[in-house]
């Protein structure tokens, strides 16, 4: 039997806000968040171990500020070190991947979840979840917003404010809403701000 948690594994349409196995794993990951987000920021290892049981993978060195939300936890890995800055919010109803080196400013949103069009659909709590993916070497400014299904090239930097609602190239700095590549990121830039 297809079970819910399956359907959207696979990008289908499936009951988000009445299945009993996906309604107990959001509450076990909203207690662990309550937990993390309660933690003096001094406690580092005590933090270190609530992500590390949170988080489907990690890698060894990584810091996320709180406070940070999430659905599940278990769909995101996470690369080498990723730094998220605070008021990060995760829906991972699908895996949501962060490469090598990635840093996120404050107030972003990764949100792999999606309601249909159709009203009736919507409101017997249908949705669909497709994946997000963020490259090795990726910064993104503050207050951007990651729409489903959407993948980030290496070495690309995103505008602050910026709704990614396509998947952006390597090696490119983009920025709007829509977000859109502005230019390439050239050897010039390796010099704009020494002095």
């Amino acid at each position: 039997m297809e079970t819910e948690k399956i359907k959207a594994k696979v990008g289908k349409l499936y009951d988000a806000n009445y299945d009993t196995e996906l309604l107990k794993e959001r509450a076990i990951c909203a207690d662990i968040i309550y937990e993390l987000n309660l933690l003096r920021p001094s406690k580092t290892r005590e933090r270190e171990e609530l992500f590390r049981r949170l988080l489907g993978k990690t890698k060894d060195k990584f810091t996320i500020l709180s406070p940070f939300f999430c659905d599940y936890g278990y769909n995101i890995e996470i690369g080498e070190n990723l730094f998220i800055n605070m008021n990060c919010v995760i829906l991972d109803e699908a895996k949501v991947t962060f490469g090598d080196n990635v840093f996120i400013a404050p107030n972003c949103g990764f949100y792999t979840a999606g309601h249909p069009l159709d009203k009736e659909k919507r409101n017997k709590g249908l949705e669909y979840a497709y994946p997000i993916t963020i490259g090795n070497n990726v910064w993104i400014g503050a207050h951007v917003c990651v729409l489903p299904g959407v993948t980030i090239g290496d070495d690309t930097v995103i505008g602050a404010g910026s709704v990614i609602t396509k998947n952006i190239p390597a090696n490119v700095l983009a920025a709007g809403n829509p977000c859109k590549v502005i230019r390439k990121i050239t050897e010039e830039d390796k010099d704009k701000y020494t002095r």
